[in-house]
């Protein structure tokens, strides 16, 4: 998008319903804004708008006039570059992320569809760089009774290495956009914030994906996630004092 800023618009509130977003994201989309909105823990609501600077303008202009609205405060804000302006903060289920030696060392990246977990096994982990593309092999489904797994298996074994709830995210309802093979969503993780993005790179019984960490407010330029944070979030021991605890 040429030209575009980007903007957080606060909206000081005592209480929020779906009807506000629903018109905020109206508002926005007819001004040809992309972001999102979400409602904040302290019942106001946060904006994320980008676009050219007149329709921001007009955007914040016309949530001032807002009888709802006890106050409307702005700053500026970094360019996430949105496809869509959509709302979020609606959960769509639970993730969880669980390190796995078996025959090879990798990821299990788990989301919550339609009562079932879709799963892909990533080698190298997630990552908070959104320079980084990481290799996700789809993988079949698991029950959600298997994301409280943490033990030995075989000659390997299992950690719960994050977990949390997720929004779905893009244009395309879900699980609609995994058959078309790009899946935008927002992780409310221990280690795992922001949004990521799911694109389907190679079909087949066990299709490549890629799995990228999206540009926003949680990105982590450089870093590495998997090495600095190797500890469960469910007990708090590393893949590696497992398996040594285990073969003492």
């Amino acid at each position: 998008m040429s030209e575009a800023e980007a903007r957080r618009i606060f909206i000081e509130r005592n209480g929020s319903d779906g009807s506000l977003r629903e018109d905020i994201r109206s508002r926005a989309s007819r001004l040809g804004l992309r972001g999102w909105v979400r409602l904040m823990d302290d019942g106001g609501l946060c904006i994320h708008a980008e676009g050219r600077p007149r329709a921001l303008d007009g955007l914040a202009e016309s949530l001032r006039s807002m009888a709802a609205a006890r106050a409307v405060t702005e700053e500026v804000a970094h360019v996430e570059g949105h496809e869509q302006f959509a709302i979020r903060g609606m959960p769509a289920g639970v993730f969880v992320v669980q390190e796995h030696q078996a025959t090879a060392h990798h990821f299990d990246v788990r989301l919550e569809v339609e009562e079932v977990m879709r799963s892909w096994a990533v080698p190298k982990g997630p990552s908070m760089d959104p320079a980084v593309k990481r290799l996700a092999v789809e993988v079949e489904d698991h029950s959600l009774a298997h994301n409280d797994y943490e033990g030995r298996d075989g000659r390997g074994g299992v950690i719960i290495w994050d977990r949390g709830d997720y929004e779905q995210g893009g244009r395309v309802p879900w699980p609609e956009a995994l058959e078309r093979g790009h899946a935008v969503f927002v992780l409310h993780g221990q280690k795992l914030r922001g949004g990521f993005a799911l694109q389907r790179t190679g079909a087949g019984d066990k299709a490549q994906w890629l799995l990228i960490k999206r540009r926003d407010e949680f990105a982590l330029p450089g870093s590495d996630v998997t090495a600095d944070r190797p500890e469960s979030v469910h007990s708090g021991v590393t893949l590696g004092e497992l398996l040594a605890g285990a073969s003492a």
